[in-house]
C-alpha cells in the first residue's frame, strides 16, 4: 500500500474565528494538502476565500460534502458536529472536533499532543480537542505531574471575551465606549446568550462562564474538571476550578494551586522541568518583573508560565500563572498539531 503524501482536508466553521486560524495554520506550516474543502452555514456558502494563494469557495456543510475527505477539522458548534462528525466519519474522514460534543464520550481521545499524544492512535474515527482553558493547564502541569506527582489542582481562570465568540467581542468594544462616554451599556451575550440575565463585561469581571449546573459550577468549570482527569488518566486527581471572564480581547490566564506527592521540591526544580517541556515557556523572575500577560501572549503559539512560588503553610504546594493565546494553542493550534501527529505516525 503506498503511503500518501498529501491529503483532502475539510475545515467546518471556516468563517468563524477558529477556522479562520485553522486555515493560517495550515498554510503557515506547509501541511501537505491535495485539496481542500471550506464548510460553512447555508448563510456563508458561495464566498470566496484565498487559501495558498488560490481562490476557493465556501460550501454548505451536508453530509455528502465528506466524500473523498481525509481529515476534516470541526469548530462550528457542538449541535454541528454532533450531526456531522458522523456523517464525516462515515464516509472515511478522521474528524478533529474543536468542540464539547465528544470530549467526554469513553471512546473518543481527548488529545493535547504535548501531554497525551499516544491517546491519537486509540480514536475511531473522532479525535475531541479539549476545553481551551484546560488545553494550557494540562500542557503547564504535565511535566510537573510526571516528576512530582500531583495529588491537588485548584484553578481560577482569567478568561479573554474572544472565548465568547466575535459577537462577545464586538459587544465589549460598543460597552467600552458607551461607559467612556457616560452612557448606559447595552448587554445583551454574557455571560450566556441564552440566559435570563445579561451583564456588561467592558471594565468589569463575570463570575460565570457557561451555565450552571445542579453542583452550582458551571458547564466550563465542569469541563475543566472532568477534561484534565480524563487527559491526565487520573480519575483520582482533585481538581477544583472556578472561571472568570475578563474584559480583555485574546489570552486567558490562570492561577493554578497544585499539591504535589514528593517532598523537598524547591521552585528551582519546577522550573527546571518547565524549561525542559515541549510548547512551554518560562517566563519567571521576580527581580526584573518578568512574568506572562494576555497582550504578550497574543499571537503567540506558546504556553507561557510564571510567578512560580511555594505555598507559604504547605510543603508540598505551589502556585503558577498561565497563560496562553486561546484561539491559537487553546483551539486552532491544537488541532493542527493533532492532524498533523496523525499523519506522522500513520494514525490515520
Amino acid at each position: 500500500m503506498v503511503q500518501k503524501t498529501a491529503f483532502n482536508v475539510a475545515v467546518v466553521g471556516a468563517t468563524g474565528a477558529v477556522g479562520q486560524k485553522i486555515m493560517q495554520l495550515l498554510e503557515e506550516k506547509n501541511f501537505p494538502i491535495n485539496r481542500i474543502k471550506l464548510l460553512s452555514s447555508k448563510r456563508s456558502a458561495g464566498k470566496k476565500v484565498v487559501f495558498n494563494n488560490n481562490e476557493v469557495t465556501i460550501e454548505e456543510a451536508k453530509p455528502e460534502s465528506f466524500e473523498d475527505v481525509d481529515i476534516a477539522l470541526f469548530s462550528a458548534g457542538g449541535s454541528i458536529s454532533k450531526a456531522l462528525a458522523p456523517e464525516a466519519v462515515k464516509r472515511g474522514a478522521v474528524v478533529i472536533d474543536n468542540t464539547s460534543a465528544f470530549r467526554m464520550e469513553e471512546n473518543v481521545p481527548l488529545v493535547v499532543p504535548e501531554v497525551n499524544n499516544e491517546d491519537i492512535a486509540k480514536h475511531n474515527g473522532i479525535i475531541a480537542n479539549p476545553n481551551c482553558s484546560t488545553i494550557q493547564m494540562v500542557a503547564a502541569l504535565k511535566p510537573i505531574k510526571d516528576a512530582y506527582g500531583i495529588n491537588r489542582i485548584i484553578v481560577s481562570t482569567y478568561q479573554a471575551v474572544s472565548g465568547a465568540g466575535a459577537q462577545a467581542v464586538e459587544e465589549l468594544k460598543t460597552q467600552s465606549a458607551q461607559y467612556l462616554n457616560y452612557e448606559k451599556m447595552e448587554a445583551n451575550l454574557l455571560p450566556v446568550s441564552g440566559d435570563e440575565r445579561h451583564y456588561p463585561i467592558a471594565f468589569n469581571a463575570l463570575p460565570q462562564i457557561d451555565i450552571f449546573e445542579e453542583n452550582g459550577y458551571t458547564f466550563e468549570e465542569m469541563k475543566m474538571i472532568n477534561e484534565t482527569k480524563k487527559i491526565l488518566h487520573d480519575t483520582e486527581l482533585s481538581v477544583a476550578a472556578t472561571c472568570v471572564r475578563l474584559p480583555f480581547f485574546t489570552s486567558h490566564a490562570e492561577s493554578i494551586y497544585i499539591e504535589i506527592e514528593q517532598e523537598n521540591v524547591r521552585v528551582e526544580d519546577i522550573w527546571k522541568q518547565l524549561e525542559n517541556a515541549d510548547g512551554v515557556e518560562l517566563e519567571d523572575n521576580p527581580k526584573t518583573q518578568t512574568y506572562p500577560t494576555p497582550l504578550s501572549a497574543a499571537d503567540k503559539e506558546e504556553v507561557f508560565v510564571g510567578r512560580v512560588r511555594k505555598d507559604i503553610d504547605n510543603a508540598k504546594g505551589f502556585h503558577l500563572w498561565v497563560v496562553s493565546d486561546n484561539l491559537l494553542k487553546g483551539a486552532a493550534l491544537n488541532t493542527v498539531q493533532i492532524a498533523q501527529s496523525l499523519i506522522k505516525n500513520n494514525w490515520l
